[in-house]
């Protein structure tokens, strides 16, 4: 990684630990639940990470994103059962993702390799790629970036993050939504997990020291 990626990937990791309502403890037991193909409740939620019930439903009330089913269960945080462009395929289970970057850093946290497809956002030319723990490969086409963003004040995860990280064929494909969005880059695949690595980081470590609100 250069010295300007490096830098980039320090804002982006600041900005998104800044982000409203982010437990870093709490995405891998989530996910992991979620990653078993069932909606989660508190009480499993709760018994997987290892804290109070009590804990758990503060934490939930502070993240506006996550998603429930009509019983209340969760069914969505990152990855999740409500379909998106982002199409996430593990362990014969079909998920999605709620951005980009999302497919690149899961396998890290989770521990498996997903295959995934996803539109160009300019064009709607399919990406393919499989995302390992180490990162991505296979990526059709080679020259597929993925965009991404460093707010100074973020509202959420999703709003300020996910609905702006989008795959494109290329980054001359990326050049008009770029121009739309001064303030956002364009990486290629790898690079782009290389910029999410300190955020994988913190979420294997059980990072509360960032956590907001």
């Amino acid at each position: 990684m250069d010295t300007d990626t490096r830098q980039f990937a320090d804002r982006f990791t600041t900005s998104l630990s800044n982000a409203p309502g982010l437990k870093m403890w709490l995405v891998r037991p989530l996910q992991t639940l979620l990653a078993a193909g069932q909606p989660v409740t508190v009480d499993q939620l709760a018994a997987q990470a290892g804290r109070p019930l009590a804990e758990i439903r503060e934490a939930l009330a502070a993240m506006p994103d996550t998603e429930y089913d009509a019983e209340g269960r969760i069914i969505g945080y990152g990855l999740t059962f409500t379909p998106t462009p982002h199409r996430y395929e593990v362990n014969g289970r079909t998920f999605y993702t709620w951005c980009a970057l999302d497919t690149l850093v899961f396998p890290a946290i989770l521990g498996h390799t997903a295959h995934v497809a996803s539109p160009c956002r300019a064009t709607g030319e399919p990406v393919h790629l499989a995302a390992t723990p180490d990162g991505p490969t296979d990526v059709e086409p080679a020259t597929a970036v993925v965009s991404l963003v460093t707010p100074d004040a973020p509202s959420s995860v999703r709003v300020s993050f996910c609905n702006l990280v989008h795959f494109f064929a290329s980054a001359d494909a990326a050049k008009d939504w770029l121009a739309e969005h001064p303030d956002a880059r364009v990486l290629p695949v790898g690079e782009a997990f290389d910029v999410g690595r300190p955020v994988i980081e913190q979420i294997l470590a059980g990072d509360t020291s960032s956590d907001c609100c």
